[in-house]
């Protein structure tokens, strides 16, 4: 953005203020020919909630005869949640599923003891192009639910429940705000809400939920006055309500929850609370031990070269 901002507009400031804990600036992270912003797990913070891993998928145009396509790989010890603002992308897994997802559903994977998927461009879509813009990210299970049986539900957007007064829109995701509880079958406190407010409205977020975040995914909102804008996620400190104000048209994803109960740590698609277990699935996947992906499993994506678990 350049130019001299408004008197009553405030600046983009980096440093910590009243509400605001940190700053995480997305990061571009190239998929294999498809881009998207990564912004957790982030060297300066690796979860919030039980969030450990928040992708932003476009915005892109997929060209007519082009597609997405995201081949057969494992998980375990997670669930991963796709919600879409625009397209369309087909999942299938190996406990059967197939779903395709379309912009407000909610598809909610539960990884478990194990469990291998795929995201692709449908037939329609991959002959029409499409315009492709969402959010991907992993919810770590308790402890206690780390090796369930794996799952897979669908919530189409009517399911979803809403909010709209004051210019301000609300779906709740998953978990629950604003007196809004989702039917996602969510393992431990959550909080992820879609939120989009026109130019001026405000929206106050109270301490219902211990860890708290914003992303911005269009336009830019003050906090504690002052500026933030898109790419950004805002993580809040504890306690207390937080009023954000939109300075334009935003689009916002709220995001956290209860404290991990436990470090967990991330290697490749695989998440744990024991570095042992890590290493098992590698080996596991490595050895062709994981369930393929019904209807999809011609191909797959291969192990990456051995690398230690982060944090």
């Amino acid at each position: 953005m350049s130019g001299t901002l408004p008197a009553d507009e405030p600046e983009c400031v980096r440093e910590p203020s009243p509400s605001v804990e940190l700053m995480i600036d997305a990061r571009p992270r190239d998929l294999g020919g498809f881009t998207v912003r990564r912004v957790l797990p982030s060297p300066q913070r690796r979860a919030v909630g039980p969030f450990v891993f928040f992708d932003h998928m476009g915005p892109t145009d997929l060209l007519p005869g082009t597609g997405f396509d995201v081949r057969p790989h494992p998980h375990i010890a997670l669930a991963t949640v796709t919600f879409l603002f625009s397209g369309e992308i087909v999942h299938r897994d190996s406990v059967g599923s197939l779903q395709a997802i379309r912009p407000g559903d909610v598809n909610w994977m539960v990884a478990g003891s194990g469990i291998t998927h795929s995201e692709r461009s449908g037939e329609a879509t991959r002959r029409d192009g499409m315009h492709l813009h969402g959010i991907q990210s992993w919810v770590a299970l308790p402890r206690a639910s780390e090796e369930s049986e794996p799952s897979f539900a669908h919530h189409p957007a009517r399911t979803v429940p809403s909010r709209s007064a004051n210019d301000v829109q609300l779906e709740v995701i998953a978990g629950s705000a604003f007196g809004l509880r989702s039917p996602v079958a969510v393992l431990s406190p959550t909080l992820y809400v879609h939120a989009r407010l026109e130019q001026g409205a405000r929206l106050t977020l109270d301490a219902e939920h211990a860890q708290r975040a914003v992303y911005i995914v269009e336009g830019a909102i003050s906090c504690d006055g002052r500026r933030f804008e898109s790419g950004t996620l805002v993580v809040l400190k504890a306690g207390g309500d937080v009023q954000l104000t939109a300075l334009e048209p935003v689009r916002l994803m709220l995001l956290g929850g209860a404290e991990l109960d436990g470090e967990r740590h991330l290697l490749w698609n695989f998440v744990s609370s024991s570095r042992e277990r890590l290493q098992r699935a590698q080996d596991d996947y490595r050895a062709g031990r994981f369930p393929r992906v019904v209807g999809d499993d011609g191909e797959f994506i291969p192990l990456p070269e051995s690398r230690p678990p982060t944090h």
